[in-house]
């Protein structure tokens, strides 16, 4: 299925958009929701320099509703994470959304191999000319940011296009998400019925992709590294209300995930804490309004940050240097752990993560 929006705007030239043809770059990448989160950095240095918003290629029900209204994202279409093409008619459609995106660039920005070859045999089957395309060569060098290997394939230029026609832009190096007027109504009347406005919200989020549903939670149960033990869960949420009685502390998650949320609340015994299984769009009005955030290494983190929320990130395997998440505007994010200080999540100590929050500005140490 495909999201559509405007796709002819006026060419700019003077300051570094592109002065010729504008083209809707293609990009195309199998991402979970933190990638296609961090995937809207580059998306803003191909708009600008092609002179028109992007179409997306994702795999994933998440993607249209991801990048719905945002300015850099004319179309999204989606394709099944996993099953076969052939056993699917969705491709049909994406393969014909391709071949009537020429002359415009292609940028195939997955590196997973399994992925990779999806990919190179839907463009086959699309008929999609070599020259088009740009493919990802490698994953991000030694130290070096998801984002910033990304904004390195945007600088590359496809053989088919004149690379002095298109100049690079200044880089755009963090990833923006938006929200709509109608998401922000029902944000407000959601706190209104919940008794929260006008009280600040440290929101928390616990949970990771595989906590959304309980077959999840059962494969992952004995090896997540990106899982904080329940104990530390509740001194800290103990010590957040104390330091902050005012606050509203909402467990959110995915709808989903609401089972989840349950249990930890049971287990943690603070009066007042309160739950909340949201979708993406309605959890990002939230995030708007929201105070801070304390988080799993997660796409949510990421969203966090690409709407300006102050938030403390708790990691497991990944290093902080490759998938930290990064903000437009500058607010504080906070990573605490991962690689090399540790390797698990739950290697992480309680004080470590109440030390981060209370050093955000906005926390209110009462």
């Amino acid at each position: 299925m495909g999201m559509m929006a405007a796709v002819d705007e006026a060419p700019i030239g003077p300051d570094g958009l592109a002065a010729k043809r504008p083209l809707n770059p293609v990009v195309i990448l199998f991402g979970r929701v933190g990638d296609m989160i961090m995937l809207t950095a580059a998306l803003s240095v191909l708009h600008r320099r092609y002179g028109a918003a992007c179409q997306v290629v994702g795999a994933g029900p998440w993607n249209r509703v991801l990048y719905q209204g945002h300015p850099d994202v004319a179309r999204c279409w989606t394709l099944p994470r996993h099953a076969p093409f052939a056993t699917t008619f969705a491709w049909l459609g994406v393969a014909r959304a391709l071949r009537r995106s020429a002359p415009a660039p292609i940028y195939v920005a997955e590196a997973m191999p399994r992925q990779v070859s999806r990919i190179e045999r839907l463009l086959a089957l699309s008929r999609i000319d070599a020259a088009r395309c740009v493919l990802v060569d490698e994953r991000p060098r030694q130290g070096e940011h998801y984002i910033d290997a990304l904004l390195r394939l945007c600088e590359r230029t496809p053989a088919a296009v004149a690379a002095t026609d298109y100049p690079l832009p200044p880089r755009a190096c963090a990833p923006r998400l938006v929200t709509l007027e109608a998401e922000r109504s029902q944000c407000d009347a959601l706190l209104r019925q919940r008794g929260w406005s006008g009280r600040p919200l440290v929101l928390i989020q616990p949970g990771t992709a595989r906590t959304i549903s309980a077959r999840s939670r059962k494969r992952w149960q004995r090896d997540n590294d990106r899982s904080w033990p329940v104990a530390r869960w509740r001194g800290l949420l103990h010590a957040l209300h104390a330091r902050h009685p005012r606050a509203v502390l909402v467990l959110r998650g995915a709808v989903g995930e609401l089972p989840y949320l349950r249990e930890l609340h049971t287990a943690i015994g603070l009066e007042g804490l309160e739950v909340v299984g949201l979708g993406l769009r309605a959890s990002f009005a939230l995030m708007e309004v929201a105070e801070s955030m304390i988080s799993m290494d997660t796409g949510m983190a990421h969203a966090a940050a690409a709407l300006g929320l102050p938030v403390v990130v708790i990691m497991g395997s990944n290093p902080q240097s490759l998938v930290l998440p990064r903000s437009p505007g500058g607010s504080p994010v906070i990573g605490v752990g991962g690689p090399p200080q540790s390797g698990r999540a739950d290697q992480i100590p309680l004080e470590a993560v109440l030390d981060a929050w209370c050093s955000l500005p906005v926390s209110r140490n009462e």
